[in-house]
């Protein structure tokens, strides 16, 4: 198909007759404005456009790293003297009593960690052996020891953790901060993701925008090929081209805008005028080749490929750019089995990439205004998973009554440790955080007060923090 000439082929005559009584209403829409006696009511303004905030903001960006699979705290966080002396033996009782977990049967036996913690830095924040990268940077991290969720399998944790609901249909935390913040970049979108490895259990609602705007939506990046799909212009189309066929179809969206006043119509003029801006603006983000080799080293990046490790440079480069919110979702740390054999590898692969993004953040003066947050969706279990750890292969089963996240920048008090488990690293015993506290949280450093970033769907009020959440006050600087 030639699309120059079904261009050239639509007459002004034929757009006129096409659009009906809508040209007469933007005429008159038109008169009434310079007569002082009509306005675009708020709803109808440029969905990207940035927002003021409730109150002085601690971060503008956020980049958030998910562990798809829940990564075990207890080997890498939260250090148990007490777990250690009882390895082997049966846990006690009441660990089980009213319990539900995903894969342990009968009275199962405790399980210690194989690997040494070291104090860093002068706060002496502890991690595990397995993170000497992020352990020399301990006076910029704090850790939520007690972080706890109200779902013991992937898929409804990842979507509590993302949209503070259990069930789809709500938006992700990105989205609501697009939805709050708007964007300062007019050329990229507010929300972006990448993904290493397979999609998480939840798929894409992850990054969904829910019952908000569809321009609200994370916009996936992808490392090779295409680094948006549908970016590129269909064969036979140049950039010229395509830029008449918008114009067409932009004029007829404003039209039917004006007359039936649907804000999901203006998010279409908006999506589409965004993805032609990306075709020049995200090709030239995606190309590593212009780092210096330095940097490239320092992440262990390497251009072209799809890795975690590019994945964090892109990260720096987004927000440098003043994209709100990147999401990186990692795909690997499910371990019911192996644990010890497969927590160190994956440990080796997000440790230097972690600390080269906020070493590099920190040194470009953007550490300050970018909140990094690590973690997944629910922690394991210290008990093990599977008959015996000696002769066999253990792992550890879901839990989701403690776990950790890291966070670093953005507001945050580094060298900081919030919440306090027991002995064995099983239940809260002193500031326990529940998601909607980290939504809270998450939403109180940029600026935004969470009981006010309200959306009206179905009658109601809907929130991300739903009708709970309290800031988590020991985190902040």
């Amino acid at each position: 198909m030639d699309f120059n000439a079904v261009c050239r082929q639509l007459t002004r005559r034929e757009l006129f007759q096409r659009t009906g009584t809508g040209i007469g209403a933007a005429a008159l829409g038109c008169l009434l404005a310079e007569d002082g006696l009509s306005a675009p009511p708020e709803s109808l303004q440029s969905p990207f456009a940035p927002r003021p905030t409730h109150f002085a903001p601690r971060a503008k960006n956020v980049i958030h790293l998910h562990m798809v699979g829940a990564p075990s705290h207890l080997d890498l966080f939260e250090f148990k003297p007490e777990l250690q002396r009882h390895d082997g033996e049966l846990c006690p009782k009441q660990f089980l009593e009213g319990q539900r977990f995903a894969f342990l049967r009968g009275h199962p036996r405790l399980l210690g960690t194989r690997y040494k913690f070291h104090k860093g830095g002068e706060s002496g924040l502890q991690l595990s052996e397995l993170l000497p990268e992020l352990g020399k940077l301990s006076d910029d991290l704090a850790v939520i020891k007690t972080l706890h969720t109200d779902e013991f399998n992937h898929g409804p944790a990842q979507l509590f953790l993302h949209t503070g609901f259990s069930q789809f249909g709500r938006p992700s935390m990105g989205a609501w901060v697009s939805y709050g913040l708007g964007t300062p970049n007019a050329n990229l979108p507010a929300y972006v993701v990448m993904i290493t490895g397979s999609v998480a259990g939840a798929g894409n609602s992850l990054w969904g925008p829910g019952f908000l705007p569809s321009v609200h939506q994370g916009i996936e990046f992808r490392s090779t090929g295409d680094p948006v799909l549908f970016l590129s212009n269909p064969q036979g189309v140049d950039r010229d081209a395509r830029r008449r066929i918008l114009d067409s179809i932009q004029f007829l969206n404003e039209s039917q805008l004006d007359v039936v006043r649907d804000p999901e119509i203006k998010t279409r003029i908006e999506q589409y005028e965004l993805a032609f801006r990306m075709q020049s603006s995200v090709p030239d983000l995606m190309d590593l080749s212009d780092e210096p080799q330095h940097v490239l080293d320092a992440y262990g990046a390497k251009p072209g490929q799809a890795s975690f490790a590019n994945h964090c440079l892109l990260a720096r480069r987004l927000v440098e750019r003043g994209v709100r919110f990147v999401q990186l979702f990692d795909q690997g740390w499910d371990h019911h089995s192996g644990v010890f054999k497969s927590l160190p590898n994956k440990c080796k692969q997000i440790d230097k990439p972690m600390a080269a993004l906020i070493g590099d953040l920190k040194q470009r003066g953007l550490l300050d205004e970018t909140l990094v947050v690590w973690g997944g969706e629910f922690g394991r279990t210290p008990m093990l998973q599977g008959s015996d750890a000696k002769k066999g292969n253990p792992g550890r089963d879901h839990h989701k009554d403690a776990f950790c996240s890291l966070l670093a920048g953005g507001g945050v008090r580094g060298g900081t440790t919030v919440g306090r488990t027991d002995e064995l690293g099983y239940f809260p015993v002193e500031d326990s955080v529940s998601i909607h506290d980290f939504h809270a949280t998450l939403l109180h450093l940029l600026g935004i007060d969470h009981k006010r970033l309200t959306h009206r769907f179905q009658g109601r009020e809907f929130r991300l923090t739903d009708i709970a959440g309290e800031i988590v006050r020991k985190l902040l600087a």
